[in-house]
């Protein structure tokens, strides 16, 4: 709920140090959901000794499509953006007082003398407002994969030692992830009914794969061909997106922006949150 709130927390707010490094660590998180939870777990479905052995155990299908959904995610996000940006390039841009920016700038820059005005920035169509709406919303698609996944398999089990680990992955990945995608969510200054919606698919997808799974318990096995293939197929797809998205759009964007380059011992501070982030769910991997 912290989305719907933060402008009236002064610590949600996403310009301030405090938020960067929470920021960090949540997506420490993500990445180690992405490369010791979700992309290990894919690897071992695909290689179940229940699957044949031409093809499943002679390709690694699990990296290819990890491979090929970071790579995807990377075409959705620089397309979108291109797009964005040619559609804004055709178009003047105003500023609030409707004059056209480029004539603005020419005549304050000519009546410097006559006017300290300045041409006030618009958010509306701000680059940096759309790569963060971007990446909020292709992040919340990679978590809302994982999701079904670990929701399906933990309505459909019957065994009491797979329902503890998932219990505990769906604490810990949950809790964090929501960490992440809400600072995502912030910064993207959606209106306050898509910040709800995207916090309602984010806290209602898990019981909906849950009811999913126990709605077809009676037909679902876990160590069937059909249910293996499937969950390590979406496992694989999930983890591409989420460690494309903790690398290049999380991590990267935010150590190379301007808050952190500007200070060589918060970058120190954010990096080691990031690797604390990693840490922990490297020690939950023990148990989920």
């Amino acid at each position: 709920m912290a989305p719907l709130f933060s402008r009236y927390i002064s610590f949600l707010r996403p310009d301030g140090h405090g938020f960067m490094i929470v920021k960090c660590f949540a997506s420490g998180i993500i990445l180690g959901t992405g490369f010791v939870h979700v992309l290990p777990d894919s690897f071992d479905m695909l290689s179940s000794e229940c699957l044949s052995d031409d093809p499943w155990h002679k390709f690694p299908f699990a990296g290819f499509v990890a491979m090929v959904s970071g790579l995807a995610t990377l075409a959705i996000d620089s397309i979108t953006t291109s797009l964005y940006t040619v559609k804004n390039v055709d178009e003047p841009v105003l500023d609030v007082y409707g004059y056209d920016r480029e004539k603005a700038i020419h005549i304050v820059g000519h009546n410097h003398s006559h006017s300290h005005g300045v041409v006030p920035e618009t958010t509306k169509d701000d680059p940096q407002l759309l790569r963060y709406r971007i990446i909020a919303m292709v992040l919340e698609i990679g978590i809302l994969f994982h999701s079904v996944v670990t929701g399906l398999s933990l309505g459909a089990t019957n065994d009491a030692c797979t329902i503890k680990g998932l219990i505990i992955a769906l604490c810990f990945h949950h809790l964090f992830e929501g960490i992440g995608l809400g600072g995502c969510i912030l910064q993207a200054d959606f209106t306050n009914v898509k910040k709800f919606l995207l916090a309602f698919f984010f806290a209602g997808t898990t019981p909906c794969g849950i009811f999913l799974g126990i709605a077809l318990s009676s037909i679902y096995r876990d160590n069937s061909p059909t249910a293996l293939i499937t969950t390590g197929l979406l496992n694989a797809c999930s983890a591409g997106m989420l460690i494309y998205m903790a690398l290049v759009d999380l991590l990267a964007t935010e150590f190379m922006g301007s808050m952190l380059q500007g200070s060589i011992k918060f970058q120190i501070k954010c990096f080691a949150a990031a690797l604390l982030g990693c840490a922990i769910m490297s020690v939950v991997a023990k148990w989920a």
